[in-house]
């Protein structure tokens, strides 16, 4: 029997509606998707994080942490502790106002869902080819999801192995040598240190882009944790975070609070 190489927790931040009212109220503005990558043997390396983040902060062992729950000094130290480890991180940010087709994905539930997956398996299946260590694994990875109550994974796996039958067109650009669709589970948010640290990671970015109720956002968390972000060849951009449906530079445009992102995290 082989074994997997890699292990992927995956979680989000934002939702997936498309109700967006003047004052900032509705629907949130960004969907963010984000994953920590690490190797199946250094699993242990996020139960370490995680034991090292709740004593910086005071906390019962083995407590559970849920990132927007905390203050600003406690995520602060949360995400920098998250920027020292041994890990990866990716991360898809999807701005729905600029999706010009939005009914495209509310036809059908979760399809934005499913299709912030796509993009984000496509650049871990990318850092996990480029970093299999030959004799360590079979080079596939195991997808664990936080699980979203109402979604049916039995679905996701399904639209996993569409895209499977489409990469012959050339249409998709999973590598799957990595990932297997059969090998995608979720899991609740509370079992798995690894979606804790995935939830940090996805809030961090999140509160980078999505400006609050008085138009601000908070750059210091992704600041923070920038180090482990997945970078091809020097480049953060279109890897480690991936900007959806335009580049950053046409979104820098219409969102001033992004302006930042193109010196400050090259």
């Amino acid at each position: 029997m082989t074994t997997p190489s890699f292990r992927v927790y995956v979680d989000e931040s934002g939702d997936e509606g498309f109700v967006f009212k003047p004052d900032g109220a509705g629907s949130s503005r960004w969907l963010v998707l984000s994953a920590v990558v690490t190797r199946r043997e250094e699993d242990h390396v996020v139960v370490g994080l995680m034991d090292k983040v709740r004593t910086l902060l005071g906390r019962p062992r083995r407590q559970q942490l849920h990132f927007v729950k905390l203050g600003h000094a406690q995520r602060t130290a949360y995400a920098r502790t998250i920027g020292q480890a041994r890990i990866r991180t990716v991360s898809v940010l999807i701005h729905k106002p600029s999706i010009r087709d939005p009914e495209t994905f509310q036809a059908q539930k979760h399809q934005l869902y499913r299709y912030a997956c796509r993009l984000l398996l496509e650049r871990v299946s990318w850092l996990c080819r480029d970093h299999h260590i030959r004799d360590r694994g079979d080079g596939t990875a195991d997808i664990i999801f936080s699980n979203r109550g109402q979604m049916s994974y039995d679905d996701l796996r399904a639209y996993l192995q569409r895209l499977k039958e489409m990469s012959a067109a050339g249409e998709v650009n999973i590598e799957w040598s990595v990932i297997n669709p059969k090998a995608v589970s979720a899991v609740q948010h509370t079992q798995r240190a690894g979606l804790q640290v995935a939830d940090a990671v996805a809030s961090s970015v999140y509160a980078a882009v999505n400006p609050n109720q008085f138009g601000d956002t908070e750059d210091r968390y992704l600041r923070a944790i920038v180090s482990v972000c997945y970078r091809y060849q020097g480049r953060l951009l279109g890897y480690g975070l991936k900007f959806w449906p335009d580049d950053l530079t046409s979104l820098q445009k219409e969102n001033p609070q992004l302006a930042w992102l193109t010196e400050g995290l090259r």
